[in-house]
């Protein structure tokens, strides 16, 4: 995205929360105080949205100070400062966008590095769509600061035949032929089917996907089935995902799939825990 519209979001962000205007600060705080702020990190993470939240603060104030102490991708500890503001009262009415910008975007990469670690080398973690409308793309991009990947960005980018694709077909011959149209309208997309049951998953394998999603299945079913699709296409990758999480990610990634998507990298994620503290100028 270009930093021309990243910074209209932002003024839009920012709209939101201001409105008419910040009646406590303004009727509160005189407009000639001067202040100097920090916003450091409260608990461990890997920081994303620096720059996004510093925009925040020049924005109202063009002539704010900020100083960037931590990039994107850092791995910040519990009383590190993140960055630094000099600026009017400006700065308390850009506190919150900021700090929800920044603790949205810091939870997400955070928990991207938490998979992304755990996975040893075993798997590729993706996120999926499931993300907030309209800031997708910083979504994403927090993911990857997080060391996981990013699956198709829409539906534009790749096929992606569900089960309610498939439900609304004749039979599997229909299914056949459209893949088959498919291939030769958009040769160089990836392909990709999801399949929920065993039955399911050998059938679509004989149709070559580029991946085939295995969609809720527990590892013991997907251990025996891995071996019996590689067997049928072998230059077919397999995604997994459905219900897997922290808790029981490693019992999924020992079974080395190309790939595990996991829509709580976005759609869930809790917050960094971030924080902003000024002091008046003398």
């Amino acid at each position: 995205m270009s930093k021309e519209k990243l910074k209209k979001k932002i003024k839009e962000a920012l709209k939101e929360d201001i409105g008419s205007g910040d009646i406590t600060t303004e009727i509160f705080i005189s407009s000639s105080k001067k202040f100097s702020a920090y916003i450091l990190a409260k608990s461990h993470c890997r920081v994303c949205g620096v720059e996004m939240a510093a925009e925040v603060f020049k924005i109202l104030n063009p002539k704010a100070e900020v100083k960037i102490l931590k990039k994107d991708g850092s791995d910040v500890y519990k009383g590190e400062k993140i960055m630094t503001i000099k600026s009017d009262r400006t700065v308390l009415s850009a506190e919150r966008t900021a700090l929800n910008l920044l603790q949205h975007f810091t939870g997400i990469s955070t928990a991207a590095r938490a998979f992304a670690q755990k996975s040893c080398g075993k798997t590729t973690v993706l996120d999926t769509r499931k993300t907030t409308p309209l800031w997708r793309e910083e979504e994403k991009y927090a993911v990857k600061i997080g060391g996981c990947k990013n699956h198709r960005f829409g539906l534009y980018d790749a096929f992606m035949i569900k089960d309610n694709h498939i439900a609304a077909m004749k039979n599997f011959e229909e299914l056949k032929e459209k893949i088959a149209i498919a291939r030769k309208k958009k040769p160089s997309a990836i392909l990709e089917i999801e399949a929920d049951t065993t039955k399911k998953a050998i059938l679509f394998a004989s149709l070559k996907p580029d991946i085939l999603m295995l969609d809720n299945m527990k590892p013991e079913t997907i251990k025996k089935l891995i071996k019996k699709i590689k067997s049928i296409s072998p230059k077919t990758s397999i995604e997994l995902s459905g219900g897997i999480n922290s808790s029981n990610f490693f019992s999924y990634a020992a079974l080395r799939p190309d790939f595990i998507s996991i829509g709580a990298l976005t759609h869930s994620v809790q917050a960094a825990d971030i924080s902003m503290e000024i002091v008046e100028e003398k």
